[in-house]
């Protein structure tokens, strides 16, 4: 999941983003309203997370622009007042959820994997192939009964790989899918990541690399 946190504090942006990151999402950060517009201009985020009270830009203007282009993108709009007339107000806007502030982490990573799910085709609860079963909600793989010692990003890359049901899915689209704006376009770091994965997913081999296409399960 690709995710853009827009928030001007800085500490609470540069946070939020760190523990996203953990959960394995896919995360590039702006500080301002400005700066919100012109990344979701050239990337497509499955979620905003937008602080309302934004200097310059204001970020209820970022979420009327989104909803103008008709952006893909799902907005979890964040502010410091908690209000019902605020928050029917900031879904007025075009936004998809309201969490007021001060928030907790776990209630935030729930509704961004929430608000995330409507923007895309509906999937299984848990993705099983053969004797591979991925439950994302809890954030648990097993082969075979056995848990996976996966990482974040091999958590995230087999999640695709898996939803992908047999599609061949290229270096490219997991790089921009799993990974974010700090990752290089040219590094091994795919191909370093699918390679650990098949090492912990043991054999029979399951992840097939197909020339000059990309990985397909």
């Amino acid at each position: 999941m690709r995710v853009l946190v827009v928030e001007d504090q800085r500490q609470l942006a540069d946070s939020v983003a760190r523990v996203l990151r953990r959960e394995g999402m896919a995360v590039d950060v702006a500080y301002d309203g400005t700066a919100a517009l012109e990344r979701t201009d050239v990337v497509e985020y499955d979620v905003v997370v937008l602080d309302r009270d934004l200097p310059g830009v204001h970020g209820d203007d970022v979420c009327r622009t989104l909803v103008a282009r008709e952006s893909p993108s799902r907005v979890l709009m964040l502010t410091a007042s908690g209000t019902v007339a605020q928050r029917v107000e900031g879904l007025g806007l075009g936004a998809d959820d309201y969490l007021p502030k001060p928030f907790s982490y776990a209630e935030l990573v729930a509704r961004i994997r929430a608000v995330g799910r409507r923007n895309r085709a509906p999937a299984p609860p848990v993705l099983i192939h053969g004797d591979v079963r991925l439950d994302p909600a809890q954030r648990v793989a097993t082969r075979a009964g056995a848990r996976l010692p996966l990482s974040p990003k091999e958590f995230a890359v087999l999640e695709h790989l898996l939803a992908g049901r047999g599609r061949v899915i290229s270096a490219e689209e997991l790089l921009d899918r799993v990974w974010d704006e700090a990752a290089d376009p040219f590094t091994t770091t795919v191909k370093a990541t699918i390679n650990r994965l098949r090492v912990k997913l043991g054999d029979p081999p399951l992840i097939e690399t197909v020339a000059r296409a990309g990985y397909r399960i």
